[in-house]
């Protein structure tokens, strides 16, 4: 039997802080096809309302110290200011969202990152995603926005990597659905160059995925986002794409498809 689709779509945090480009994002989103998950973050605001309060907001290799007090203000910006204005935009666009951490019926569960060279605080290795609480909601009418939390099912909730949690979403969800994952932020795809913005490689597949890395093509943020992609391949997620809001557009071919 020809399973149902399911589109997951994890937005970055660039097109969040820019109001024309999340409106636009918003709208495509509420007219794809189907069933669908949409997962965001909001580092950038969080570290502003941080500054605000006096909070010193710490980076290591991009990736955020998670104290107690920046778990407070994590979990004010992800789960509050950002994730309910993301469901009120749909709402407006009859899209019926409800807006998630992990932590909501028990929807994604962690551990804490083990201290290792570094200390990260209170940040979550993804561990268990209860896909058939998550197709409850969507069999009932909703469409899930999940921030950036999970929580460990002890009661303490964990700032998890965006990406991360859409791969795992994405996988968890395969073994009901014909799965696509899509990375959407403000670039049309993987850049050849850089200073480039057009030089996208339409496709990625594993030995190519090699290549890049061999000449340092591939660096930085881009990295864990690549290996969160082939992750969710292998465990079976049928598509993954990575591109800016045109991802969505019928007459679009400029994206990046990975490929195992």
């Amino acid at each position: 039997m020809t399973k149902e689709k399911i589109s997951i779509v994890k937005i970055g945090g660039n097109i969040i802080e820019d109001e024309n480009a999340l409106k636009q994002f918003l709208q495509l989103f509420s007219k794809l096809a189907g069933k669908k998950i949409l997962i965001h973050g909001g580092g950038k605001r969080a570290t502003q309302f941080a500054s605000k309060l006096g909070i010193a907001s710490k980076m290591i290799d991009g990736r955020r110290i998670t104290d107690k007090e920046t778990l407070e203000v994590i979990t004010m910006v992800y789960a509050g200011l950002v994730n309910k204005k993301i469901v009120a935009q749909l709402q407006a666009l009859q899209t019926n969202a409800i807006g998630l951490t992990g932590a909501d019926i028990n929807t994604i569960q962690s551990e804490k990152r083990p201290v290792k060279e570094i200390d990260f605080g209170f940040v979550g290795e993804v561990k268990h995603v209860n896909h058939h609480g998550i197709d409850t909601l969507m069999t009932a009418g909703f469409t899930p926005v999940f921030c950036a939390l999970t929580h460990d099912g002890n009661g303490q909730l964990l700032n998890t990597n965006a990406d991360t949690i859409a791969s795992q979403v994405a996988i968890g969800m395969s073994k009901i659905y014909t799965t696509t994952l899509y990375y959407c932020f403000e670039l049309k795809g993987v850049l050849n160059d850089f200073e480039d913005k057009e030089s996208v490689i339409q496709k990625i597949d594993s030995k190519t995925y090699k290549e890049l890395l061999h000449t340092g093509t591939i660096s930085a943020g881009m990295l864990p986002k690549l290996e969160n992609c082939f992750d969710a391949l292998q465990m079976g997620v049928a598509e993954v794409r990575i591109g800016n809001t045109s991802l969505f557009s019928e007459e679009n071919n400029l994206f990046t498809s990975i490929a195992l």
